[in-house]
């Protein structure tokens, strides 16, 4: 007796139907009804394994239709194999098109791709490039120092005195709120033409600098104007170094005081609110003015620091941080009686953006409680920076402690760890307005080298959380030319449009005496600065010998990506760095963690790896073959890398010299010809200087062909390598519709079109109507069904993307397809190269119903399979179309092709969104492996703020009763609010916007975050497999089976009937995601090194000026006058001080 297709309780046969063979079964349903089985316990053979059941439920019988046996799903698979394999011989042409290549042998040359001498001469052109910037670079530092060395200070200079141009000038102008426009800025201020420069990316004007001041330094100081006098000297210099290197971008230098000149002049670049930018927070003028740094910041949280003095310590250290870089590890604590880590970091950490991200959200949520306990924290910080089991910067060693006053000086403390040598330097602020005595703070910052500062309010906290950076750099400028290294910073985004760049820094120093036989100045005048764009490093790759899947690629001492085909930043803040590590970039495993460490500790290297990569579109994983090789480029802290496949050792290189048949193959790309030869695509490359660009092929063919009529392919002007692998192909792939496509009929097997896609950037069409439904990209390298062609064997189905499918319903002239390609490799000798890729566009309607067909019992094609009632029969995918689900699905998990007509429009989706059931069930008997990662690149929408009330943000609101109270109107609380309120009237902005938001970007503008991942591809099963889903009383039949040189899995299940199958589902869509917890990779931190220079310590340096500070008792009458003044809505402008070290003064 034959056992039913469905199991006890669920049983729904074909046309016939017979009743249930097993005891406890119930009442068969009626016909059309389902539901799941209940109340008589579940019968033995449920229980039984699926191995044991398998042959019983495809056991013969009579009377029946029964779950197809194993060798029947074989016969299908062979028959859907063989119906592929056979279209694509006919139509693919890829023989065809391997004897037209041999045909036009001597039309072309095969090069060798020698990996070593190629990564080798790539480095050199960089080192070059590099060291052209690193003469400028000196010339500039040179000086600077000299310029500043003759220059006078002058105490009684005024405004008038001085003539610039002020890039935020125009912007001030049509800002009524702007603060020289309300202070009536008496600088003469010069007003210049700019002409656009597309190297630059905007207007400039290369006769004269540009001056940018931040908002928060006056002008008008003393110290700003003599800044801006002898600085004036640099234009020539600046235009000299531009006569010698016409290439060069910006040159700018950052000073110690805030004030940047850049050249060429060009207007600022205006931000929609207040602007933050200030040089000495910019990652290249922090990485050129100090060595790297270790920084404990420790802040007071004892009952006396709380209100507004709590706000103000957490902006200070939000602030500080900001200051810090990726060569730099910090770690922050509180402490009152006790000391403990604001976040899950219990030791020093790199002061990467998601490490400073895990601070700045910690240090939110401090408390304020207890009592001050100095030792606790010095304890805690002094312990943090001796532990040397972790990785850290090994340089200068620092204590930042924020704390609003105490009387203990911890002199006991700082005998124990510091002195005599006092490797650690102490930084003290005093937070808030308080009336406490500060001499013990500024003993403890001056008896080990290092600063007092004082932070009564927020306008106060940027200036005085990044003058540290001066203490530092004294080592450093008394090591004299020992220092005056040029370093190479990250990539970063230039704040002035240029988009990616990286920098080349020097610091400038003071050379400056006190006076005749004194010490000479040990303080740092500012960094020079020349930028690099990275389009300028990847010109000097190679772009097209490599092949669509071999690429260039550079990291540096971080192990952070300065080239890289997967650096695609979708959107950047230029107050931080890019920073996408290698093993971020691309997928990473073992072999690639040591191929990095091998390029940061600048050695030689080669390896050939197995690893996984993904697809362009980001939906598949291909495991591939790929050859590492890698040299460092001298002179910098970058290494060079080459990735090839083996495919890509040997390139064409076409050798057109009969001009008659240039043109002959030439006419072929004319749109006269698409009718008859198919419709061609060319790849939008940089053929020729004077060619116009477009995002339209139609337009972009239309200006090549304009400007071929007018110049050869072997002009000068021209990239001939290019312009005669795109014409040789414009006639090989007309050959192969002359000889394979014109004389077949497409339709006989369902095919809307068929293409061919060329290395030289090449793609036809044929018929030319199907270029209509044409999405692919023009680009072979840049297109998904290319590349994945090249690394995988056989033929590589891709379903149209579910965003851009109609329903059946609304199908229309046949439109939706599914591509099917496959690489040609060709031989010459014992060369072998694969130079294009050919394939058919499959119509899915027709496939649909042939794919039934294919997996049906049908002994003739239009006579199906008859089973009478006294007859057995095994269902198939026509026939029980209503009980038997039938699918393919490619290596992705994505829906191919199906016969259930409701489920067309569902092709394309990841198949765990058309049934989930069934996919888990294909993952856990691994059909499919999963692939997690994390893409840090993404855009997201902003978050909508959190705080919607009337209130200015980080604000203390004093209350009715604080009002009423005289004693509060004296306190130092009402002072801080009144500064606080000024500043707000001010500069309202800082108040009301993020950073980001105040540097100029929308409200609206997406920002950065992370995204993660997920891919399937497939598993180790390469077998036929049969399964039972066992999920309570509604166990389904499962067949799957690979086809045989395809990336199709063939699945053949019962269709499910019970929600409880319904359980469990994979994801595959992107997800917004915080990324890997960073409290446990910071345990396992990756493989780095620090700059090899270090300037921490020297001997002759002065320690005298370590900061002085004066308490300012507020006076009730100021209080009274200023309330008067805020209540009549006449706001005083108060001056925005600058502070300087005396010796900046010379």
């Amino acid at each position: 007796m034959a056992v039913p297709a469905r199991t006890c309780g669920a049983s729904r046969p074909g046309p016939a139907r017979t009743a249930c063979p097993w005891t406890g079964c119930g009442p068969q349903p009626g016909p059309g009804s389902r539901r799941p089985a209940s109340g008589p316990p579940r019968p033995l053979w449920l229980l039984l394994s699926p191995l044991l059941l398998l042959p019983l439920l495809a056991a013969p019988g009579a009377s029946a239709y029964s779950f197809p046996q194993q060798h029947t799903m074989q016969h299908w698979a062979r028959r859907l194999e063989q119906e592929v394999d056979g279209v694509m011989r006919i139509f693919g042409g890829v023989q065809q098109l391997r004897e037209i290549y041999k045909d036009n042998r001597n039309l072309f040359e095969v090069q060798e791709n020698e990996p070593q001498k190629l990564v080798e001469k790539v480095a050199g052109d960089i080192e070059s490039l590099l060291d052209r910037k690193v003469q400028a670079l000196k010339r500039l530092a040179d000086a600077a120092e000299n310029f500043q060395k003759a220059h006078r200070w002058q105490d009684n200079i005024k405004e008038e005195d001085i003539v610039y141009y002020d890039a935020k000038a125009d912007a001030e102008l049509d800002d009524p709120e702007s603060e020289d426009v309300e202070r009536g800025s008496k600088a003469s201020t010069l007003r210049l033409d700019f002409i656009e420069d597309p190297n630059f990316k905007n207007k400039v004007n290369y006769s004269y600098t540009a001056v940018q001041i931040p908002t928060d330094i006056y002008k008008g100081s003393t110290v700003i104007l003599n800044e801006l006098n002898w600085t004036e000297a640099l234009e020539n210099v600046f235009m000299e170094n531009r006569r010698q290197d016409p290439t060069l971008l910006w040159q700018v230098f950052g000073s110690a005081t805030g004030v940047t000149r850049y050249y060429p002049a060009t207007p600022w670049r205006a931000p929609k609110k207040i602007d933050l930018y200030d040089v000495r927070r910019r990652p290249w003028y922090i990485q050129g003015a100090s060595s790297p740094k270790d920084m404990v910041i420790i802040v007071d949280v004892s009952g006396s620091v709380s209100g507004l003095t709590l706000k103000l310590m957490k902006t200070s250290v939000c602030e500080m941080l900001d200051t810090l870089s990726d060569d730099d590890y910090v770690n922050v604590a509180s402490f009152n009686e006790k000391a403990q880590p604001v976040s899950c970091f219990t030791h020093l950490v790199q002061a990467n953006v998601r490490n400073k991200k895990v601070f700045k959200e910690a240090v939110q949520g401090m408390v304020a409680k207890g009592t001050t306990g100095y030792k606790a924290g010095f304890e805690y910080a002094f312990d943090q920076l001796q532990n040397s089991n972790i990785t850290r910067a090994n340089c200068n060693k620092m204590i930042m402690m924020f704390t609003d006053g105490g009387e203990d000086r911890v002199q006991d403390v700082f005998e124990k760890y510091n002195w005599p040598n006092r490797t650690v330097r102490v930084f003290t602020f005093s937070v808030g307005q308080h009336n406490y005595d500060v001499t013990p703070l500024q003993w403890m910052a001056c008896a080990n080298k290092g600063y007092y500062f004082e932070i009564p309010s927020i306008g106060a906290i940027r200036i005085n959380t990044q003058e540290y950076l001066d203490v530092l750099g004294r080592p450093m400028v008394l090591a004299g030319k020992e220092a005056k290294q040029v370093q190479w910073t990250n990539v970063y985004e230039d704040a002035l449009g240029l988009g990616l760049v990286v920098t080349g820094t020097l610091p400038v120093f003071n050379l400056t005496q006190d006076g005749p036989g004194e010490k000479k100045n040990q303080l740092i005048l500012g960094v020079m600065g020349i930028d690099v764009a990275l389009n300028d490093i990847k010109r000097l790759t190679p772009n097209y010998t490599l092949g669509a899947n071999g690429y260039v690629f550079a990291i540096d001492l971080n192990g952070y990506v300065l080239l890289h085909p997967n650096l695609k930043p979708q959107t950047t803040n230029f107050r931080e760095p890019v920073t996408l590590d290698f093993l971020d970039a691309e997928l990473e495993d073992e072999n690639k963690e040591e191929i990095r460490r091998s390029m940061i500790d600048g050695n030689k290297g080669h390896k050939q790896i197995r690893t996984l990569v993904k697809s362009l579109d980001e939906r598949y994983i291909d495991e591939v073959t790929r050859n590492y090789t890698w040299v460092p480029i001298r002179s910098t802290n970058y290494s060079l890398g080459l990735v090839l496949p083996p495919y890509s050792t040997f390139y064409l290189q076409a050798n057109l010299s009969d001009q008659i048949l240039q043109v002959k193959y030439f006419e072929f790309l004319l749109p006269s010809s698409f009718e008859s030869e198919g419709h061609v695509f060319i790849a939008p490359r940089e053929y020729c200087k004077d060619l116009n660009a477009s995002d339209n092929n139609t337009e972009f063919l239309k200006n090549f062909i304009e400007l071929m009529e007018k110049v050869t392919p072997d002009s000068k002007q021209c990239n001939n390598f290019l312009l005669h692998n795109l014409i040789l192909d414009t006639g090989i792939t007309q050959q192969l519709v002359e000889r394979v496509w014109r004389d077949q009929d497409l339709n006989t097997y369902s095919l809307l079109a068929v293409f061919a896609a060329t290395d030289g950037g090449i793609t036809r069409v044929f018929p030319n109507k199907a270029a209509e439904d044409w999405t692919e990209n023009p680009e072979p390298f840049n297109a998904s069904f290319y590349r994945r062609s090249l690394d995988n064997h056989g033929y590589v189905f891709k379903p149209p993307h579910q965003d851009a499918l109609l329903r059946p319903l609304e199908l229309e002239n046949d439109t939706v397809g599914i591509l099917v390609s496959t690489a040609v490799e060709l031989s010459l000798g014992r060369r072998t190269l694969r130079p294009a890729v050919v394939g058919v566009k499959l119509d899915l309607e027709a496939w649909a119903e042939k794919f039934k067909v294919l997996a049906s019992n049908r002994t003739h094609q239009d006579q199906p399979q008859q089973c009478g009632p006294n007859s057995h029969c095994e269902m198939d995918c026509e026939v029980n179309n209503e009980d038997l689900l039938c699918v393919l699905i490619d290596d992705g998990g994505f829906l191919v092709l199906s016969n259930q007509n409701h489920q067309w429009d569902q092709v394309g989706r990841f198949f765990s969104e058309v049934d989930a059931n069934l996919m888990l069930a294909l993952y856990n008997n691994s059909f499919y492996t999963r692939k997690e990662s994390y893409d840090y690149q993404a855009a997201c929408a902003p978050q909508p703020p959190g705080n919607l009330g009337a209130a200015p943000r980080g604000v203390f609101v004093p209350t009715v009763a604080d009002f009423l109270n005289l004693a509060w109107w004296t306190s130092a609380a009402a002072w801080s609010l009144f500064q606080q309120l000024l500043y707000g009237l001010i500069y309202h902005s800082w108040f009301q916007a993020d950073p980001a938001e105040a540097e100029g970007s929308p409200e609206t503008r997406e920002s950065s975050c992370v995204m993660k991942q997920t891919q399937y591809y497939f598993g180790s099963v390469n077998a036929s497999y049969n399964a039972i889903i066992d999920c309570g009383n509604c166990s389904r039949l499962f067949h799957a089976q690979r086809l045989t040189n395809t990336n199709l899995l063939f699945v053949v299940a019962e269709k499910p009937l019970c929600s409880q199958c319904e359980a469990g589902r994979l994801l595959q869509k992107e997800t917004h995601s915080d990324g890997p917890e960073q409290c446990e990779l910071v345990q396992r931190p990756r493989y780095r090194r620090g700059p090899h220079i270090c300037f921490d310590y020297n001997a002759t340096e002065d320690t005298s000026d370590c900061g002085r500070g004066a308490s300012f008792p507020p006076s009730l009458g100021v209080l009274v006058s200023l309330q008067l003044l805020l209540l009549l809505g006449l706001p005083p402008r108060p001056q925005p001080q600058v502070r300087i070290h005396a010796s900046r003064r010379l």
